[in-house]
């Protein structure tokens, strides 16, 4: 058994003290590793650059050799000791699902950030033991791990937080929130959560553990995040989240989408996810099965749980939205931006528009319209997901051609467009349109410093065709200045079709952009119901969002 303790012996400086046991079978050298990135967010991270004073010692205190072998590893000359301890210190100042964070408040500990373990030998129990300053409770998927796997995959989170309680199936239930919770409505957050729990183990029909443990960061300002863990999940949010409708249902679509990785991609997971390999990249191309279909999901137990409603949920979703007015839909599918997820997903640059599109978004969409057709032949994509579940859960991990299925094959290898028609058809639904479409070049902007600038150019607008580039500072329009906050209604005076001389400054030199402005599309892309739905079709939609139970 590995043995951990963790100090904070001063949190206003950042730091996690680490002490560590480790036997070495008598070996003459032992190499240890910190991992480089963290299950279910597929970046390397380099976790290592926050770790220092790394020592080792024997077992009457005499100092080891310790030489670094690798940029996230060390080699202890053991001298044939039976058991090493090893220190070191871990900086923790970057808050994030997915990194560590200390303060005199609290503390947010990632497994894979902050704990070594033994190259090679990874199997056996890892334990860990907190001694934590005076006030401060503990909370964590788990202390004792069976492996570095589940020890990787526990958040630890200390401090003084609102913990709340509640039983589904007789199994506990803790909403941990830390945070200033002022503004923050807990009572009417934990029922809510207590019913996405609720109607997610109807879908699935059980739920596969002993105790689950929500952890909710409250932060000032619009940070979000979340990642899922086997028995517990991280969210990130605003502390005035509650304050309005919209920004409320954001955080519980964030809370849904983790919870379902409980089953899909905890349980559920793509094959080449499994056994991790810490150091490395793991690559596979069924993230819009892990992601997208979660992401769809996401929203959709809320409107099933009656937390939204069904013209809520239509309106809020944006996924087709986002889908479609990203022109790198046409150039990368949606499997190959699972591939591409460790180089591009979080790392987005002004021209990500144009040549990428996220496996979340279209997988999401794909999983919309999968659904539809299923329910068209008399099944549902909550019944393909449960024997997929029967079939592949836990050890075993899903193949690539897990779904046999010749049309969603072909779209999540192709590039063309997405056909809607039939999922409209059959739910009664259509598209929003804009009544009256404003002049539109395509672009976005951002204010910087006192300055009007472009963000990106999306292929395929008036601002691409016309050669704007992303960080053109825009100075004025048809020769008078434009300040950064007369930008769109100095635009809305024109109409489309009408030419613009665009004074930009790109590179600090003066340059002007011929433009001619189109119709802002009519298309909104974003689901409302018809009017002259028909009775089936209103059968079938109340099917899909809850509104009737079916199997």
């Amino acid at each position: 058994m590995y043995r951990y303790k963790v100090r904070f012996p001063a949190p206003l400086t950042h730091y996690a003290e680490v002490e560590a046991l480790f036997p070495t079978g008598s070996a003459e050298s032992v190499e240890l590793f910190m991992a480089v990135w963290t299950p279910g967010s597929y970046l390397v991270r380099e976790y290592a650059r926050n770790l220092e004073c790394l020592s080792a010692f024997g077992e009457r205190g005499e100092a080891l050799t310790v030489e670094k072998s690798r940029k996230n590893r060390w080699v202890v000359r053991t001298r044939g000791i039976h058991v090493i301890r090893v220190t070191y210190r871990v900086y923790c100042h970057e808050l994030s699902v997915r990194t560590n964070w200390v303060d005199e408040r609290f503390a947010l500990l990632q497994g894979a950030a902050t704990f070594l373990s033994v190259a090679g030998r990874t199997a056996c129990p890892h334990e860990v033991e907190l001694e934590l300053p005076e006030g401060w409770t503990a909370y964590s998927g788990t202390f004792s791990a069976p492996d570095y796997d589940t020890l990787a995959d526990s958040p630890i989170m200390a401090g003084n937080p609102l913990v709340q309680e509640f039983e589904v199936d007789g199994k506990q239930h803790l909403l941990v929130t830390e945070g200033d919770c002022a503004m923050w409505d807990h009572v009417r957050a934990v029922a809510d959560v207590e019913k996405i729990v609720r109607e997610q183990r109807r879908m699935w029909g059980a739920l596969p553990y002993d105790r689950y443990v929500f952890l909710n960061i409250l932060v000032d300002g619009s940070g979000r995040g979340g990642l899922e863990h086997k028995n517990s999940c991280c969210v990130i949010g605003s502390r005035h989240a509650t304050r309005t409708r919209a920004a409320y249902i954001s955080w519980l679509e964030l809370v849904s989408h983790e919870f379902f990785h409980t089953w899909n991609v905890k349980r559920l997971r793509p094959l080449e996810l499994g056994p991790f390999d810490y150091e490395n990249e793991n690559y596979t191309r069924s993230l819009w099965i892990a992601e997208g279909f979660t992401e769809y999901y996401g929203g959709l137990i809320l409107a099933r749980a009656g937390i939204t409603t069904p013209d809520e949920y239509l309106a809020g979703n944006g996924t087709i939205e986002r889908l479609q007015t990203t022109p790198g839909r046409l150039l990368q599918s949606v499997e190959m931006a699972s591939f591409d997820a460790w180089i591009k997903l979080y790392r987005p640059d002004e021209n990500t528009v144009n040549t990428a599109i996220s496996y979340y978004v279209k997988g999401a969409v794909i999983a919309f319209l999968y659904d539809a057709r299923l329910r068209a032949e008399g099944r549902t994509l909550d019944k393909a997901m449960r024997e997929l579940y029967a079939k592949y859960s836990d050890e075993l991990g899903f193949p690539p051609d897990a779904i046999d299925d010749p049309w969603l094959r072909t779209i999540v290898q192709g590039t063309d467009e997405l056909d809607y028609s039939q999922a409209l058809e059959f739910y009664g639904l259509r598209f929003d349109e804009r009544e009256n479409a404003k002049p539109w070049l395509g672009w976005t902007t951002k204010a910087e410093k006192g300055q009007v600038v472009v963000a990106t150019v999306p292929r395929g607008t008036p601002a691409f065709d016309a050669g704007f580039s992303a960080d053109d500072e825009i100075v004025g329009i048809d020769g008078y200045r434009v300040l950064p906050d007369q930008l769109t209604q100095r635009l809305e005076q024109f109409r489309p079709g009408e030419r613009l001389a665009v004074l930009v400054a790109r590179g600090g030199r003066l340059t002007t952009v011929e433009v001619t402005l189109a119709e802002e599309p009519r298309c909104k892309w974003i689901l409302e119901r018809r009017p002259d739905a028909t009775a089936e079709q209103i059968e079938r939609f109340n099917a899909w969002l809850g509104q009737t139970r079916e199997p």
